[in-house]
């Protein structure tokens, strides 16, 4: 009977277990900064979103505008004006299962939050290859590192 039952418990428990969503794995600091076009650290000054339902997904896609610190990678980025970065984040609100699909970025900013941002332009973002419009995205789905935030005396 075990030999029986055992299979059985397995096969019950794959067939009624909740479907994984396919998430993408978060990239090692190594692998985000070489992906990276440009690291930069900052401040996020404001952030603007826009929300579409595409499918069955509910889609938020974000810009955030920063106040650069520190330039750790890459050429062209001006510290006396602000950077824009492109990210978004979605979710599932279809009646059935979650297919195998990401929900793009994890660990979103909030204004006031100093970070390093690991970012591609003209580059693969850890998404697509289709970045080539001079903006800069934000890398993976873990391209924000929170900072400690400073204090002035």
């Amino acid at each position: 009977m075990n030999r029986i039952a055992l299979p059985l418990v397995v096969l019950l428990l794959i067939a009624f277990s909740p479907s994984a969503s396919g998430e993408k794995v978060s990239m090692s600091p190594e692998q985000l900064r070489k992906t990276a076009t440009h690291v930069i650290t900052g401040t996020v000054s404001h952030i603007f979103q826009r929300s579409e339902t595409v499918n069955d997904w509910q889609c938020t896609h974000y810009v955030a505008e920063i106040r650069v610190g520190d330039v750790e990678k890459g050429d062209g980025i001006d510290q006396d004006r602000p950077l824009y970065a492109r990210y978004w984040k979605r979710r599932w609100i279809g009646e059935t299962l979650v297919p195998p699909s990401t929900s793009g970025h994890r660990g979103l900013p909030a204004e006031g939050d100093t970070l390093r941002i690991y970012l591609a332009r003209d580059a693969y973002d850890g998404f697509t290859r289709s970045n080539d419009d001079g903006g800069f995205n934000v890398i993976c789905a873990n391209g924000f590192e929170a900072l400690p935030k400073t204090t002035s005396k």
